[in-house]
């Protein structure tokens, strides 16, 4: 085997590896018998047959298409090892020359592990502590909120007007200088009448309109508004009355409080300001963090970062957008005509987060090695037991989560974890 190195950019090199023929045909005889294994030759029994015979069934290209990947995991290793190339994520092959009976030549495109040039001073950066105490506004909001979960609606009688504290379904367009906006075209859209966050003189055109009656009114966009294309803009609005809805809100009282499975109200209060409370440290621990990594990432130098590395960080983050978007039940296309949003501009708006991500894991990784941060093997341990008792049912996740390769993971993740926490208890003020 031999091979040859081109260094792309500062952080990536090309490696062009060509394996000999004696080389390939032994490769593609250990394939033989693997895949032999799998089919079924008339005489003889599952790995047992001749080379050529295996090779005439199979075919040569598909026996040399199943050996090229074992061919080519053992020979990139070794060029590696010899250029003593630190290497991350994964590479981009190329296939140079495939031919049965000829030597194999491929490419491979790889990021090489960035260092951090210069390490941020956290012993003199700093980042502020909010409060995170609950407030009496995000109280009464909950409150409201449990209500509407209660709420019932019942269908108003047709002569009944829309009056505060409704909810109306409607047909709604909205225009300026006589072109629909983007996204301004709604059908069976919900209007709650109580609620304050429409724009200002909205709620009064509509009020006291019946059911099929059509409003065409003009509003102006606050100059604040968040599209900033519509601040300060005359829109004109056509809003349908389909239906009107009278919502029937429970009381929050004791009764309430026992039909949510507490004893009486001073209990759910109790309960509510605590998962309150909870969620409010949770997000000023959040955004501490992200704080004190994005200043580290701002205050550290990097040598320059490739875009092969890069672009493999935004698609680690399209799957795992695809992953969350899943789990909450809606298709990936679904969420996408939702933002109006393609993967392509997806991808472009990702690349400005992807590379602090990157910085971030350069960081996490110099401060850990720098301070001997690490887990120890009995915290690992627990971490992996905690993991598998909840997959204990499932044999397949169990031999996983126990195997040696996700054992390092979770060493790479409390790793992480205990020097966040070392950064934090250094730099929150």
């Amino acid at each position: 085997m031999s091979h040859k190195v081109e260094r792309l950019n500062e952080g990536q090199v090309k490696i062009t590896v060509t394996v000999p023929v004696e080389q390939v045909e032994r490769g593609m005889h250990h394939a033989a018998e693997h895949m032999s294994e799998d089919t079924t030759i008339p005489g003889f029994r599952p790995g047992k047959a001749p080379y050529d015979v295996v090779k005439e069934r199979i075919g040569e290209m598909k026996l040399l298409e199943h050996a090229a990947e074992e061919i080519i995991r053992a020979t990139l290793s070794a060029a590696l090892i010899e250029e003593d190339l630190n290497i991350v994520g994964q590479p981009y092959f190329t296939m140079e020359k495939m031919v049965p009976g000829n030597e194999l030549i491929y490419s491979a495109e790889i990021a090489l592990m960035p260092e951090v040039t210069k390490l941020g001073d956290y012993e003199t950066l700093s980042v502020k502590a909010e409060d995170a105490s609950l407030n009496d506004e995000v109280f009464e909001q909950a409150k409201k909120d449990l209500l509407r979960m209660r709420t019932v609606e019942a269908r108003a009688d047709k002569a009944h007007p829309l009056t505060k504290g409704d909810k109306a379904v409607v047909n709604m367009t909205m225009k300026r200088n006589g072109v629909v906006l983007e996204g301004g075209e709604a059908q069976n859209h919900g209007i709650y009448t109580g609620e304050e966050y429409y724009i200002e003189g909205f709620m009064k055109e509509i009020l006291s309109a019946k059911e099929d009656e059509e409003r065409n009114f003009k509003l102006k966009f606050p100059k604040d508004h968040y599209q900033k294309h519509l601040a300060g803009e005359d829109v004109d609005f056509t809003v349908k009355i389909k239906e009107i809805l009278k919502l029937e809100a429970p009381q929050f009282d004791d009764a309430f409080a026992k039909t949510m499975g507490f004893k009486d109200l001073a209990e759910l209060e109790i309960k509510l300001r605590e998962n309150l409370n909870e969620e409010k440290l949770d997000q000023e621990t959040r955004r501490q963090e992200k704080a004190v990594l994005e200043l580290l990432a701002e205050k550290s130098n990097f040598p320059m970062i490739s875009d092969l590395l890069i672009n493999q960080e935004i698609d680690k983050m399209i799957y795992e957008l695809r992953q969350w978007v899943t789990q909450n039940g809606m298709e990936f296309n679904e969420y996408l005509e939702s933002v109006k949003k393609s993967v392509p501009e997806l991808k472009l708006d990702f690349a400005k987060q992807a590379l602090i991500r990157i910085k971030v894991a350069l960081i996490l990784e110099e401060v850990a090695k720098k301070e001997k941060i690490a887990p120890t093997p009995a915290e690992i341990d627990a971490e992996v037991d905690r993991i598998g008792e909840a997959v204990a049912k499932d044999p397949a996740a169990k031999e996983h989560i126990f195997s040696p390769e996700y054992r390092d993971r979770i060493e790479a993740q409390l790793r992480n974890r205990k020097t966040v926490d070392f950064l934090k208890a250094k730099m929150v003020k």
